[in-house]
C-alpha cells in the first residue's frame, strides 16, 4: 500500500536556509493502515541500499552523479535520528554556517509503518512540483518547502550521502545527511 502524501509529516531540508520558520505548527497526525499488521522490514544494510537506490534513481533520471554512501554523515544522521526518537521534537539539527555544514533531509512516520524506499520516494515524489530554477524559486507552485526533499536529493554537487533511523515510542525518525550541502540559496539544483 502506498502511504498518502500527508502520511509522512517531512521537514523540508532548505525551510531554515529560505527563511521561512522553523516553529510553524506541525501538521496533524495521521495514521494509515497498513495491507497487514507487519512491521515495515528493517536493518542497516537495507536502510543503506534503499536510500542509495532511491537517490540515486532520482539523480540519474535528471543527468547527475551518483551519491556515495559516507559512513560519518550516517554516524551525525543517527546521532539526531537518536535525538528526536528520544525527545520526540521533530525539527532541523541546528548547525552553524559554512563550508562544514551537512545538507538534511527529514522523515517521521507511524513506528513500522514505512518501508525505506516509501520514505525516500516521498522526498522524490517532490519532483512533481519542481523547477530547475534558482533556490528558493524551484517549485511551479510556488512552495519553496514543497520541492526542498527533492532540490537536495538531485543537487548536482552534492557528493555523498549518509542516512539513519531510530524509533521513539510512537514514531520512526528519519535522517539523510549530504555533503556538500544543497539547497543553496540563488542557485540551481543542476
Amino acid at each position: 500500500m502506498r502511504p498518502k502524501r500527508h502520511a509522512a509529516v517531512p521537514i523540508l531540508s532548505a525551510l531554515l536556509l529560505a527563511g521561512c520558520s522553523a516553529g510553524a505548527s506541525a501538521p496533524p497526525r495521521v495514521v494509515e493502515p497498513r495491507p497487514d499488521s507487519a512491521p515495515a522490514p528493517r536493518g542497516t544494510a537495507a536502510l543503506r541500499a534503499a536510500m542509495l537506490t532511491g537517490h540515486n534513481r532520482a539523480r540519474a533520471a535528471v543527468g547527475v552523479a551518483p551519491l556515495v554512501w559516507d559512513d560519518t554523515l550516517a554516524a551525525a544522521a543517527r546521532d539526531y535520528a537518536r535525538q528526536m526518537a528520544r525527545t520526540g521534537r521533530f525539527a532541523h539539527a541546528e548547525q552553524s554556517q559554512g563550508p562544514n555544514r551537512q545538507g538534511e533531509n527529514l522523515f517521521t512516520g507511524t513506528r513500522g509503518a514505512y518501508r525505506y524506499d516509501e520514505m525516500v520516494d516521498l522526498w522524490v515524489d517532490e519532483r512533481r512540483d519542481f523547477a530547475n530554477r534558482t533556490v528558493p524559486g524551484a517549485s511551479i507552485s510556488g512552495n519553496w518547502a514543497g520541492v526542498a526533499h527533492y532540490v537536495q536529493i538531485v543537487w548536482r554537487g552534492t557528493r555523498a550521502v549518509g542516512c539513519a533511523m531510530a524509533s521513539g515510542a510512537s514514531d520512526d525518525y528519519l535522517v539523510c545527511r549530504y555533503s556538500p550541502a544543497g539547497n543553496v540559496v540563488g542557485q540551481k539544483a543542476f
